[in-house]
């Protein structure tokens, strides 16, 4: 089991930046949490939840969705069992809230279904 808490949602401004966290906890038979890829996605009322960026596992690189391509970064620390979005420019319709998930031995795919485990959320509200 891997247990995921998203932080640091808020209100900000058209422009302003925010830093998502998404501490997580894999069980005790071995799964390290290095050896999962994680992604980030959001949905806003009446939307499809949709991907945003990912992070593969094992040392592997990093997939964007093209909305967000050159704004968000997404970034992981293996040692703290952390993985961050930070989030620049950020626009209106990037209001939503945003859940990490994560998928063992994951390429980082932009598909949901890939994703055995999925944090509460937290809501980013950006105002313009």
């Amino acid at each position: 089991q891997v247990q995921l808490v998203e932080s640091g949602g808020g209100l900000v401004q058209a422009g302003d930046s925010l830093r998502l966290s998404c501490a997580a906890s894999a069980s005790a038979f071995g799964r390290t949490l290095s050896r999962y890829a994680m992604g980030w996605f959001r949905q806003a009322p009446g939307k499809e939840r949709e991907f945003v960026a990912a992070i593969r596992c094992c040392g592997g690189g990093t997939n964007y969705a093209d909305s967000v391509k050159d704004r968000f970064t997404v970034s992981r620390d293996n040692a703290k069992n952390t993985v961050n979005l930070q989030m620049n420019s950020l626009k209106p319709e990037d209001t939503a809230t945003y859940y990490c998930a994560a998928d063992f031995l994951g390429p980082g795919s932009a598909g949901k279904s890939e994703y055995e485990y999925w944090g509460q959320g937290t809501q980013v509200t950006v105002s313009s």
